[in-house]
């Protein structure tokens, strides 16, 4: 029997353009086959629907290329959660730009591997030139900066502590009751002692109670600061941590995974003084910064914080290959394997320029305080407060919690909208996470109707509970 065809799979860049075609009508039909940002149905629906249109995972003869990817591409589109939709607002989950979307492809189509020069010759001098920007923009002050490229914010954080570790021993992190789950997890990886919780009554670190846990616990000390909470995107006070920090010889590490991009707005890096304070920083491009994930960064002021991440391999970074010239790239991640995610932001950061991302920062913000301004002229809906990046709580007035909890899982069963939750003030609220440039005043107007009439749909008893 001939040996079958591979499907171009050895033909390289060139073997794509046909089967581009495939994937972008895919595309098209499976998010026009709805008209939410969510399929309706819910679980039960969705799960059933997809299975059938995908099975059996491994046939026993196959497709080929274009029925595969016509097959799988709609049923994924058709199935999922579409992040340019105006109505899907509930996590930090972005819209991605085209043009990086582009760049992705390119990466993969091309596979360089960033753990030997030898795969990725270009592709690590751009890493590096992208990484020590990255982290130039964080650190301005600094003559050594760098930066390292990660999976995401978790990874980040985890780095983090793993570098603090290496500086100076089982470090006893701090961290604010605001923090991401991800610092908990990272100490507990670590094996380091469970993280001192400071209370945030306010939404952000209470600096009267952070000076009494520096004051007692005895050193190593990290104290990990938040610039954007998941649950409210509000920022700690940078500055005065820092200086906290400095009084008592601690070290700070700062989670910006959310708010570090507004370091590119004029109009915002304001909120962000004292990150450059910080002995590692943490931000997501795929979140601000709208990129396809994975593009998270980990900024270091000194290039030589990150030598407690050399490894060496042999058959990679030879001695004697790294004296004669060659790159060693295994200290750049506890990764072996990985992707030239670089490109995807290099792209982005020359297409637009500072000027092209600071106008998609700042209007996506002022969406976020149009839509609280729509919030508090609604006199059936409660504001949680102003928000600080693009994060808007509210709920529906004299409603409780367990009503809160089924209009969101309505409308996420009914695919209509997208709506995220949040627990503080002791109450549950609805949150919406507006990272869509595009989204319109009667997008958001849209939104608020339908939790209007979802919450009376309620209270008069015609959806259950």
């Amino acid at each position: 029997m001939p040996t079958p065809p591979l499907a171009g799979s050895t033909d390289g860049p060139a073997a794509l353009r046909p089967l581009l075609d495939t994937v972008l009508t895919a595309l098209h039909d499976g998010t026009h086959r709805r008209d939410g940002p969510l399929p309706a149905g819910g679980p039960d629906a969705v799960t059933p629907r997809t299975r059938a249109a995908t099975h059996p995972v491994i046939p026993d003869h196959g497709t080929g290329p274009h029925d595969a990817l016509r097959t799988l591409v709609t049923a994924l589109a058709e199935g999922a959660a579409d992040p340019a939709h105006p109505l899907c607002t509930a996590h930090l989950h972005t819209p991605p730009l085209a043009l990086a979307a582009a760049a992705d492809l390119a990466a993969s189509a091309l596979n360089p591997s960033m753990d030997s020069w030898d795969q990725a010759p270009a592709a690590s001098a751009l890493e590096a030139d992208v990484t020590g920007a990255l982290a130039a923009e964080i650190y301005p002050h600094r003559p050594t900066p760098d930066a390292l490229i990660t999976t995401g914010g978790t990874e980040a954080n985890q780095l983090a502590l793993l570098l603090a570790r290496e500086r100076n021993g089982p470090v006893q992190t701090i961290h604010a009751a605001n923090a991401h789950h991800s610092i908990t997890r990272a100490a507990w990886l670590l094996g380091l002692p469970q993280p001192v919780v400071i209370p945030a009554p306010t939404g952000v670190m209470d600096l009267t109670a952070l000076d009494e846990a520096l004051t007692r616990l005895q050193p190593p000390l990290l104290v990990t600061a938040t610039a954007g909470t998941t649950d409210t995107g509000r920022i700690d006070p940078l500055a005065d941590i820092a200086d906290l920090c400095d009084h008592h010889g601690a070290e700070l590490h700062i989670d910006a995974a959310y708010g570090g991009p507004l370091l590119l707005s004029p109009t915002h890096r304001g909120k962000l003084h004292g990150l450059d304070r910080a002995h590692s920083v943490t931000l997501d491009l795929h979140k601000i910064g709208w990129q396809p994930a994975p593009a998270g960064i980990l900024a270091v002021p000194h290039r030589h914080h990150l030598d407690p991440l050399h490894h060496h391999a042999p058959y990679l970074n030879a001695d004697d290959d790294t004296e004669a010239g060659l790159p060693d790239l295994l200290g750049r991640s506890l990764r072996t394997t990985r992707r030239p995610d670089a490109l995807k932001i290099a792209v982005t950061l020359r297409a637009l320029g500072r000027t092209g991302l600071a106008h998609l920062i700042d209007h996506t913000l002022t969406t976020a305080h149009h839509l609280a301004d729509l919030i508090t002229k609604t006199p059936t809906l409660d504001l949680y407060d102003r928000p600080t990046i693009s994060t808007v709580l509210f709920r529906p007035t004299d409603a409780d919690d367990h009503t809160v909890a089924t209009i969101r899982r309505t409308l996420l069963t009914r695919g209509q909208a997208v709506l995220g939750r949040a627990h503080t003030d002791n109450r549950l609220w609805l949150k919406a996470t507006l990272l869509n440039p595009h989204t319109t005043p009667d997008d958001l107007r849209t939104l608020l109707d339908l939790v209007d009439r979802l919450t009376h749909e309620l209270a008069e008893g015609n959806t259950p509970r």
